[in-house]
């Protein structure tokens, strides 16, 4: 039995289909209001938890299980540093709590390759020193820290995976949102001429390398799992021409797109609700992440898809949800 937490979010998606078609028997840590329909569709027997901080709930969840896939977490370019902590540290503390004391022979915890923050490596790779650069970026490092001394100190075969930038089907943030819904819509800017460069994760990807990383995976290591890294412009022509629409990207200064932000971010503060530009973005677009995941090759096996198919995918799942407009739907 492997217990997953953070099913029901968009790495879930792609993850539960692929362990249930493995013949895997799972079983999911939710809350009671969240949306259990995929879960249930795959035969996923459900444990209920307040939130991942829920001690009782998380420990009586991992018993009986072998393995413990940690995939909760909170990330967000905006929001109070007190909610990332409390999810990604203290739930992961409670996690591992509970698979210590219920002796999972393996445990996968997914971090992100962001721990690394401020970077100016040539390559980006599982050694690269962590300068964290937000609240949600700190809060991982330290999640990072937690699990691997339990590797250290208690024995726990724990394994962390550091995906890229999440895109992929049923996502609605961050890469996404950025790469395929603002274009298409309409929105067509580039900053810093586009020459910046980004490091997609294909979800799907991120999937196969944690099945990978059950079988694979050596206790108290890291393995980055990311696809090719590629410029901004790179990323926009390949969605562009699949989606049928112009290439063009309006060129706008960093020191506009910065203004904007902070207009935005202080707006924020009085609406409460997260600004569409939030200053920590740029800790994410304003820089190179030529990100490796040569190590999850070599020792794992995984093999990540080229964006040009990662990005069909991803056009194909919105137009099917209805989400974007068609646009001429190419196929090469």
């Amino acid at each position: 039995m492997i217990l997953i937490t953070g099913a029901t979010g968009f790495l879930g998606h792609n993850l539960i289909p692929r362990l249930a078609q493995a013949g895997a028997s799972l079983r999911a840590l939710v809350r009671r209001n969240s949306d259990t329909r995929l879960l249930r569709q795959h035969g996923v027997e459900l444990a209920y938890a307040s939130d991942i901080t829920d001690v009782a709930a998380v420990t009586q969840a991992c018993q009986g299980c072998q393995a413990v896939i940690h995939a909760a977490g909170h990330f967000r370019f905006w929001g109070e540093p007190d909610d990332f902590w409390r999810t990604n540290v203290i739930g992961t503390e409670t996690v591992l709590s509970a698979a210590a004391a219920a002796g999972i022979q393996r445990f996968i915890h997914i971090s992100t390759v962001v721990v690394v923050g401020q970077s100016a490596a040539a390559v980006i790779d599982e050694t690269t020193p962590c300068q964290p650069q937000d609240a949600y970026q700190e809060s991982k490092r330290v999640a990072e820290q937690r699990v691997l001394a339990a590797w250290r100190d208690q024995g726990l075969p724990a394994i962390v995976l550091r995906p890229g930038a999440f895109y992929g089907p049923f996502g609605r943030y961050a890469f996404n949102r950025l790469f395929f819904e603002e274009p298409l819509r309409g929105w067509r800017i580039k900053v810093n001429g586009g020459r910046h460069i980004t490091f997609p994760a294909f979800v799907p990807d991120v999937a196969q390398g944690i099945e990978l990383s059950l079988s694979a995976g050596r206790p108290g290591e890291i393995y980055n799992i990311c696809g090719d890294s590629l410029t901004h412009n790179a990323a926009n022509d390949i969605i562009s021409h699949l989606a049928g629409i112009s290439p063009f990207r309006l060129p706008v200064p960093v020191s506009a797109a910065r203004l904007l932000a902070r207009v935005m971010t202080a707006a924020a503060g009085i609406t409460g609700r997260e600004p569409f530009y939030a200053n920590n973005l740029a800790h994410y677009v304003f820089q190179d992440w030529p990100v490796s995941s040569a190590k999850a090759q070599a020792e794992l096996g995984f093999r990540p898809t080229p964006f040009v198919d990662g990005a069909r995918e991803t056009l194909a799942w919105y137009w099917r949800a209805g989400i974007l407009p068609p646009g001429k739907r190419r196929q090469a």
